[in-house]
């Protein structure tokens, strides 16, 4: 049974930082894209970043451009979010979702909240 499982959030101070971990459980990790979303209360999911499966190839939502930064690591099945300068609007639920052609999972989420 595949599996994909974010991990890495929690209460953290304005100004702060969190690392963000998504892993799939599938042998053909290397070929999904990628993509982080964040819900935040009252508001639709939407996406904050990708990351295409050649590794280099990022895209970042306006409102989290030079904070949040996307790798992946294919050889763990894991692609991590780094997230810096954390806001009181960057609180919300993260969602990892990975995606190959027609095939899309997504995850449970994991809450973020940044609040002093």
């Amino acid at each position: 049974q595949v599996q994909l499982v974010e991990s890495g959030g929690g209460l953290v101070q304005p100004g702060g930082s969190l690392r963000l971990s998504c892993a799939l459980s599938v042998s053909t990790f290397s070929l999904y894209t990628i993509s982080w979303y964040r819900q935040s209360p009252g508001l639709e999911r939407r996406q904050v970043a990708l990351v295409e499966p050649d590794g280099g190839t990022t895209d970042y939502a306006d409102s989290v451009k030079g904070r949040f930064t996307l790798s992946r690591d294919d050889a763990k099945n894991t692609v991590f979010l780094q997230m810096n300068s954390l806001k009181p609007e960057d609180t919300g639920v993260y969602y990892c979702k990975a995606r190959w052609w027609t095939t899309t999972y997504w995850g449970q989420g994991t809450q973020v909240t940044v609040s002093s």
